[in-house]
């Protein structure tokens, strides 16, 4: 279960005229990873060529694809109207794509003439009421020999400025404070043309386009309005006739897609085949407890018209690897996990996909994920909304981001709620056990447990339950035992790394490689932490530098050095200096204690303000509102927190603490031949 699933290389040869049947046979079985055949590998065979009809199918394929674009296909929504097979064959054959292509593109047209045609009379009508407050007819503008006529924008009043040319300034707006708003219309000698242009440039002038026309310019811009009125009329009236278009084809244009897009694909499939002039060879990766199904079921379905012949099973040592062709050096990686563990693999290919011959990180990483999660969490109010959102994700979420939340959601929040319950005993922040005295304060100082706020004495099997005299494990109060479980279970984390790094080197080079690549580490790592432990006796617990600690310094530092010294054969002086990191990477699980003591300390704030200061010292309604608002902003707050800090932290500890001791990733994923039908209820009954 910890290694991806065992493949075994297989050889198809046949005819090519039996080609087409034999690509139907692959992707009819799906279990096929293809091999793509390289230039040169086999002496008379050239990659093959596209299929006749590719060229048609992809031309109406980019057709409906700029249909469905213009008018908005929702591939995501659900069909209700089911489609044979051979229904959506039929309409291909009849040309339906075209005829499709044809109504919407004859009202796309229509749309997009009179939509540019309204841009431009929009530009000209903005033009028009620039100008509508000169007092010049539009006509009046041109059709001049020795004048020259600049209209535009300017900052100020130019009008000082060209005193000293021969001119006539006709000028509007600038009644507000804000001079910018000015637009002039300036009618100069043509000689003095450049010469009043370089005084306006020191006015920020901007020219400004004087439509054709007759008459004021605010007449003519009321008219322009009228007209873009009418043509926005028109280009409603041809969306609501798209719409229409949409809702009479919409579900003929997905189930078109979808058959088009299997049959490039198909059709597309010799390109990645060895062909010569008579015949083809597909060399292809199948999981191997399905190599006898394949080499029967590929003979069912040709009839006995090709050769089907297992070639290999990869085994997981580099060695046969590295002696391979090109082509067949990268085996693909099937991940092969149970019902649960699966639900975690979106981590571990969001990292990376693992190699065919590494162990896959999965159920390692579904173990002790969800696990630091809870721990971090420990509280089961959280914990319950906790699941319930996981559950209902996991039932009803369809992207891989929204499962791969869920899933930490549920799992998580199960482990939250264990605990939660069993270990720290508490709900909101609160302990289930305690008496409050005349401050709101309990015994052991948290502030408010249920048993003070409900009133009530809870029987002795309940107190029994939990730990720490029915009390439970305070986040904010046991903080050295807590720190000590998260250094515990780092220890322990770090270590299955590195075990699971020497049993994969052990795997693809054997024991001798693996023991000074990885061994080595695990005795540093080892003595580090028998040193870190005698250095805790005598620093923190004051023991003496005897008995078992003298014992505990003599092992590390013997460990350390025939660690380092093991280690350097392979990596020669970096070794040392990696070492102090060993010590970093363990008190790195320090933060499951860190994160679990803010989420309760700011839990202990919000109760304590909410239940103790406004509902009970200020009292009243004002003071429950206040008191309640308080509670659940608070609470909705390190919810929302929870998710982020303890969700992001345990992913850390997995990617960064664990995994880099043995994960290389980079593997390619299994990607067998198959059809995949998701956006249409296609019933297949046509053969």
């Amino acid at each position: 279960m910890l290694l991806p699933e065992p493949m075994s290389r297989i050889v198809i040869a046949g005819s090519k005229s039996n080609l087409d049947e034999a690509i139907d046979a692959l992707y009819g079985l799906k279990m096929i990873h293809l091999i793509d055949h390289t230039v040169g590998s086999d002496e008379g065979f050239s990659i093959g060529a596209p299929r006749p009809y590719v060229g048609k199918t992809s031309e109406r394929l980019l057709s409906l694809r700029a249909v469905e674009k213009e008018l908005g296909i929702n591939f995501d929504s659900e069909n209700d109207e089911e489609m044979s097979v051979g229904e959506v064959r039929a309409k291909i054959s009849s040309n339906s794509v075209e005829a499709i292509g044809g109504e919407v593109f004859k009202v796309l047209d229509r749309r997009n003439a009179v939509a540019q045609k309204m841009a431009e009379e929009t530009a000209r009508r903005d033009d028009l009421r620039k100008i509508s407050g000169i007092p010049v007819d539009l006509e009046l503008y041109r059709g001049y020999d020795s004048l020259a006529v600049a209209v535009g924008s300017v900052k100020a009043d130019p009008s000082a400025a060209l005193a000293g040319i021969d001119s006539e300034l006709f000028m509007s707006g600038g009644e507000t404070k804000k001079e910018s708003n000015r637009v002039i219309a300036l009618f100069v000698k043509k000689a003095d043309k450049e010469a009043a242009l370089r005084l306006l440039a020191d006015f920020e002038f901007s020219e400004i386009a004087v439509p054709a026309g007759t008459g004021p310019a605010a007449a003519a811009a009321a008219e322009s309005e009228t007209k873009i009125a009418s043509m926005k009329a028109e280009v409603d009236e041809a969306e609501k006739e798209l719409a229409a278009l949409k809702e009479k084809h919409g579900t003929d244009i997905i189930a078109l897609d979808e058959e088009l897009s299997i049959e490039e694909r198909k059709g597309s499939t010799p390109l990645r085949i060895a062909t010569s002039e008579y015949s083809f060879i597909i060399d292809a990766w199948v999981p191997t407890a399905k190599v006898a199904a394949v080499l029967s079921g590929m003979d069912k379905a040709m009839g006995g018209k090709i050769f089907v012949e297992s070639q290999e099973d990869r085994s997981r040592s580099l060695h046969d690897v590295e002696h391979a062709e090109p082509r067949f050096k990268e085996t693909p990686t099937k991940m092969k996990n149970g019902a649960y563990a699966t639900n975690f693999e979106y981590p571990v290919k969001l990292l990376s996909p693992p190699k065919y011959h590494e162990i896959d990180p999965t159920i390692i990483l579904s173990i002790f994920f969800p696990l630091f999660f809870g721990f971090m969490v420990g509280d089961i109010g959280y914990a319950i909304p906790f699941m319930i959102l996981g559950a209902y994700g996991l039932k009803t979420a369809k992207s891989k981001d929204f499962k791969a939340i869920a899933t930490i959601l549920f799992f998580g929040g199960l482990w939250a709620f264990v605990f939660g319950f069993f270990f720290y005993a508490e709900m909101f922040g609160m302990h289930f056990i305690g008496a409050a005295g005349a401050d709101g304060i309990t015994v052991d100082g948290t502030a408010v447990t249920w048993q003070s706020l409900l009133g009530v004495t809870f029987p002795d099997w309940f107190s029994g339950i939990f730990p720490d005299d029915g009390h439970g494990i305070s986040k904010l109060h046991a903080v050295t035992f807590l720190l000590k479980i998260s250094i515990y279970i780092g220890i322990i984390h770090i270590l299955i790394g590195y075990i699971v790094g020497f049993i994969n080197v052990k795997m693809q080079h054997g024991f001798k490689e693996a023991f000074f690549e990885k061994g080595g580490w695990m005795l540093s790592f080892l003595g580090v932490v028998a040193l870190c432990w005698g250095m805790t006796e005598i620093l923190i617990f004051e023991n003496g530098f005897e008995g078992m600690v003298l014992i505990m310094f003599i092992v590390g530092i013997a460990l350390i050095v025939a660690g380092a010294a093991t280690t350097m054969k392979k990596e020669g002086g970096a070794a040392i200096m990696e070492l102090p990191g060993l010590m970093g990477n363990i008190l790195s699980y320090a933060r499951l204690t860190a994160i679990g003591m803010s989420k309760a300390g700011m839990a202990l704030a919000f109760n304590y303000l909410g239940l103790v200061m406004f509902a009970t010292e200020v009292g009243g309604v004002m003071g429950i509102v206040c008191g309640a608002l308080i509670l659940i902003v608070g609470h909705l707050m390190i919810f929302t927190l929870a998710i982020l800090s303890a969700g992001l932290h345990s992913l850390r500890l997995q990617y960064v603490e664990m995994m880099s001791k043995f994960f290389g990733g980079g593997g390619k994923e299994y990607e067998p031949l198959e059809i995949k039908r998701k956006n249409t209820k296609i019933v297949e009954t046509e053969v």
